[in-house]
């Protein structure tokens, strides 16, 4: 048995973000297992509810698959509540592909990043990136939440709520976390006011961070929840499914974004410091959205397994299956899924020439 450590995806953003729905979206359509954590006090069961009617997983599976927590804000509660919590989920690691957390409203996303450090979970995880979702239809009037008096009851209903951040505050704090960005409602505005939203989302969030805009909570699994172990053995251009990568965005003009697949697979000698300050620097270059796969060093028996989601980047050592292409000294194995389709060609390119 290989072992393996989970990805987990938090989604965060305020309430009426939009959040659920991108969630039951991913859930129904990413061929993945998935454990979920749901946070949100302020609608005590309701998107639990949302989450357990739309069929991810057997009936019999779902007290073991969706835990909900409505003692209050996650990022006040990691060590009671959250830590615990994913202890439990971990103990059934062998039968999942990941865990996603949907934040409240209110959570500050850097406690969860830092809780998934300690000692207990480490070992046995990893970031898979933060996706904060923005109701582009509020932003579009001036202001990030759509309903202003469902944060304060938000606030009110938390007695465990430490921190009171104010709103713009909070709101920047989600975007500089956020290794993925998705504006929601973007069929009830203007392409050239997700131009004008986008432009502001890049001021305040950290250098490189992909923004996509998505309507109805439509937006390819393989983006924010990246590619399966199968998908990277089997990968080839016609292995990701090019209907997967193309989120369609419907203006009175008919706009498009599309998304494209590729492979880097190249035998080469590269330093592991090299290799990991190089690859963000790249992501940024050719607007990376993910990248999953390993690299192969002639002194080590295993892989480095390397995941990056924007320009965060998540590498460790671990055994690879079989099947999986080896190079006969040292080399990378890439799959690739960029805004540019000469994203993958780009890379291989440049790092050819680190040798």
């Amino acid at each position: 048995m290989i072992s393996k450590r989970l990805p987990v995806t938090v989604i965060t953003g305020f309430l009426g973000s939009g959040k659920t729905t991108v969630l039951r979206h991913l859930l129904t359509n990413s061929r993945q297992r998935l454990a979920v954590m749901v946070n949100e006090f302020g609608s005590v069961g309701l998107d639990g509810d949302l989450i357990r009617s739309c069929g991810f997983c057997p009936d019999e599976e779902i007290e073991g698959r969706l835990v909900e927590l409505n003692n209050g804000c996650l990022c006040c509660t990691v060590q009671d509540d959250f830590l615990p919590t994913m202890e439990k989920i971990l103990s059934q690691s062998s039968q999942l592909d990941g865990i996603v957390i949907e934040t409240s409203g209110l959570a500050l996303p850097r406690p969860l990043i830092n809780a998934l450090e300690w000692p207990a979970v480490r070992t046995k995880v990893f970031l898979n990136g933060v996706i904060t979702l923005v109701d582009g239809e509020a932003i579009s009037g001036g202001n990030p939440v759509s309903d202003l008096s469902a944060i304060e009851r938000q606030r009110q209903e938390d007695p465990n709520l430490d921190h009171l951040t104010p709103v713009n505050e909070l709101f920047h704090d989600q975007l500089r976390s956020a290794d993925f960005i998705l504006i929601s409602r973007a069929d009830r505005i203007s392409k050239s006011q997700i131009e004008n939203i986008e432009s502001e989302l890049t001021e305040k969030s950290t250098l490189g961070t992909p923004i996509l805009s998505i309507s109805h909570g439509k937006v390819s699994p393989d983006l924010i929840l990246g590619l399966k172990t199968d998908d990277l053995i089997t990968a080839d251009k016609s292995a990701i499914s090019d209907d997967s990568l193309h989120d369609d965005i419907h203006h009175d003009d008919h706009h498009h974004v599309q998304v494209s697949s590729g492979i880097v697979k190249v035998e080469l000698l590269i330093d592991k410091g090299h290799l990991e300050s190089i690859l963000p620097k790249l992501a940024v270059k050719y607007k990376i959205l993910r990248l999953k796969g390993r690299c192969w060093f002639p002194d080590k028996t295993i892989p480095l397994q390397i995941q990056m989601v924007g320009s965060r980047l998540s590498s460790w050592y671990e055994p690879a299956p079989d099947r999986v292409w080896k190079p006969t000294t040292g080399g990378l194995d890439l799959v690739v899924l960029s805004f540019r389709d000469d994203a993958a060609a780009a890379i291989q390119h440049e790092l050819d020439g680190t040798v």
